[in-house]
């Protein structure tokens, strides 16, 4: 894992190496292991580097390639390098200077061009000069683990790992907000690719390469899977059959992102997705596994327990560490410091806790992420399903029964009352996936007037799928497009690297997720049972007893907190009156907001982290 950072001037001049070896500096957490910097009249590419394959400096970045023509840096993991080494010596005699997958994938881009995305099973952001054509070519991965923020106006193409590494190689770059993507910040809390909270960066997407050179810049979509049609004779296929085919193919899956010359382990909370990942892991090694969990003593917030029950079970090296109101209030200078945007989702909190406790004993930690989107992991997947009977009722019926299960005071039920108001399926996927649901309220009306809301956004989305999904089929692919790399992955991505760790999501594998595309919604949500055949899958490994239990979700007591000893950082934010202001939100509103959740009348934990962490932004990039 590394940072990488480069820049070409299609207008001529030289390439200043102070600021890039400056804003590659910046970039020092994601690779404390060594350091390259290399630049050719208007083109400079640098590049910081985490050690986990080839540890030697035959992995050296920039990299050349031995013909002399191009020049990487890359960031990530190619879990099958060594298989795409062979296909490429097949037949044909090919010089090596290591053993790196840095060099197998330049040789890859040298002789397959673009194509060489479709060979690559792993996470990467990349970028490769062609010094014979003057071209930048640069890809990102299918799913969006690593990040590629990059400028580019009038000839001039900057890019890098992190946004705040392109103002220092750009210092007159306008830091002027982008109100599209602050209006779905508010109300989601992330910015959806290719957004960023500036106007002059923006964010390649997932599944995207991008070619620069002197007639402007082309980006392209290299794999899709919102065509990807649920496979209907999947429906009769028989249960031991799926669970034999999914067993070996996340067994692959594991077995190739264990490939690692530094020490590994995994992270554990004791659900389905992290447990059934520590179980394969462990099924595969020779040597037992180290797993990590973080904990709290607000019992409520608190899995590790549960986390220790599976370790026990599965007799791993286990290692925990319990957080109270202290531990966090150490944490947040430090988010502030490396989510150099703005980043609502407080489960960072306890992700930076349990990667720097790993960083104590591994250099790589395997994860559970991208099972709930995968696999119908989200109870509101149940919602949308019995919502989807209901949306053919005429709106007057549904009123009437809105109204009736408002009035249940279960929970779910009350969502499904709400959800049960909105026009359509996609309406309704907008409003559970929101933070807060009167946004507008604390909203000025420049930024309402000016821009559009969330639903407009996946439903522009939704537009390019398949007609036949169903609205529980649709929810799960718009949060694998959006909420996935947008919120979670960018969280796991910065939370890690910020302790010099490598984080690896089998459950991401182009295998695990070609086969949960091509399985149908009945085997994902079954009645009220979510995740129905990941779940079957592990109790193969782990007791049901152990295993089955309220999903609580990796997260942070923040609700309390803001009522007890966050209560003075908080107040110091939303009293600050000009900050709000600049960002387009009424101080009024969301004062009156915070002393609803201070009274306990209403719990607005996440869309109040998510202005106040907007606020600490605005005063460290435009007030200081």
């Amino acid at each position: 894992m590394c940072g990488i950072v480069g820049m070409v001037s299609f207008r001529g001049g030289r390439i200043n190496a102070e600021r890039l070896t400056k804003a590659r500096d910046l970039l020092s957490e994601r690779g404390p292991d060594d350091a390259g910097i290399w630049t050719e009249g208007d083109t400079g590419l640098a590049h910081r580097r985490l050690s986990v394959i080839d540890v030697t400096t035959e992995g050296h970045q920039p990299m050349l390639s031995l013909c002399g023509r191009f020049v990487i840096v890359y960031n990530g993991e190619i879990y099958n390098f060594q298989e795409i080494r062979a296909a490429l010596e097949a037949g044909t005699a090919v010089s090596w200077t290591g053993g790196s997958d840095t060099e197998v994938l330049l040789e890859a881009y040298k002789r397959w061009g673009a194509e060489c995305l479709n060979h690559l099973r792993g996470m990467f952001s990349f970028a490769v000069w062609d010094r014979k054509e003057k071209s930048l070519f640069a890809a990102r991965d299918r799913m969006g683990e690593k990040p590629f923020y990059y400028h580019y106006d009038s000839g001039v193409f900057a890019f890098a790992s992190r946004s705040r590494a392109l103002y220092e190689l750009l210092p007159g770059l306008s830091r002027d907000i982008n109100m599209q993507g602050l209006r779905y910040y508010i109300e989601i809390g992330y910015f959806p690719a290719p957004l960023t909270i500036y106007n002059e960066i923006r964010k390649l997407q997932q599944a995207h390469y991008l070619i620069v050179n002197n007639d402007g810049i082309t980006i392209k979509r290299y794999y899709d899977l919102r065509q990807t049609v649920p496979d209907k004779k999947l429906e009769r296929a028989k249960e031991g059959d799926l669970l034999d085919e999914l067993d070996e193919t996340l067994l692959k899956a594991v077995k190739l992102q264990m490939i690692s010359d530094v020490p590994l382990g995994a992270f554990l909370s004791g659900g389905i997705d992290s447990s059934l990942v520590v179980a394969l892991m462990r099924k595969l090694s020779t040597s037992g596994v180290k797993t990590f969990t973080i904990g709290f003593k607000e019992a409520q917030y608190d899995e590790s327990a549960h986390a220790l029950r599976v370790s026990r079970h599965l007799e791993t090296d286990h290692h925990q560490q319990i957080m109270s109101v202290d531990n966090l209030l150490t944490l947040i200078p430090r988010f502030t410091e490396v989510f150099d945007k703005p980043f609502f989702d407080y489960s960072a909190l306890p992700s930076m806790a349990v990667s720097e406790l790993a960083r104590g004993f591994v250099t790589v930690a395997l994860t559970g992420d991208g099972g709930d989107e995968l696999f119908g992991g989200y109870h509101y997947y149940v919602l949308l399903k019995r919502l989807e009977a209901l949306f053919k009722i005429p709106p007057a019926v549904r009123n009437i029964a809105s109204t009736a299960l408002s009035l249940v005071p279960a929970h779910k039920l009350k969502l499904l009352s709400q959800m049960l108001t909105k026009p359509d399926t996609i309406s309704a996927f907008a409003f559970t996936r929101s933070i807060i649901k009167d946004f507008s309220a604390i909203m000025l009306s420049d930024l309402t007037s000016s821009t559009e809301g969330i639903a407009g956004c996946f439903l522009t989305a939704a537009r390019e799928f398949p007609k036949t999904l169903s609205a529980t089929e649709m929810a799960m692919r718009l949060d694998t497009l959006f909420t996935l790399p947008d919120d979670y992955l960018q969280k796991v991505d910065v939370s890690s690297m910020a302790y010099s760790l490598e984080a690896r999501a089998p459950l991401l594998d182009p295998g695990v997720v070609s086969f949960a595309m091509r399985l149908p919604e009945t085997w994902k949500v079954r009645g009220l049972t979510n995740k129905y055949l990941l779940r079957k899958l592990a109790y193969r490994y782990i007791p049901r007893e152990i295993l089955d239990r309220p999903k609580q979700g990796f997260s942070a007591p923040v609700a309390i907190w803001l009522r007890g000893g966050l209560k003075e950082w908080a107040l110091d934010r939303f009293n600050d009156k000009e900050s709000l202001r600049a960002l387009y939100l009424n101080h009024t509103e969301i004062l009156k907001l915070y002393n609803s959740h201070l009274s306990g009348s209403r719990n607005a934990a996440s869309i109040l982290w998510a202005v106040a962490v907007l606020v600490d932004f605005y005063r460290r990039d435009h007030l200081l």
